[in-house]
């Protein structure tokens, strides 16, 4: 998988597939890198992951409600 961040020097556009385990090596290793030293960034991965942990949760009957 592989996003094209234009002149955004930051990640959050890979961020949804980051969490899902859906970028290859190198993506993983540039998104990680930047997590580091980017608290922006790394707020909204704590978002992504919280709203993924909470979709893991839903079954599909909440869905058709």
């Amino acid at each position: 998988m592989s996003a094209d961040p234009g002149d955004d020097p930051h990640v959050r556009l890979l961020l949804g597939a980051y969490v899902l385990d859906a970028l290859d090596a190198e993506e993983t290793c540039r998104v990680a890198r930047h997590l580091q030293g980017c608290d922006g960034c790394a707020q909204v991965y704590v978002e992504v992951a919280e709203t993924s942990a909470l979709l893991a949760l839903l079954r599909s009957q909440d869905l058709r409600e």
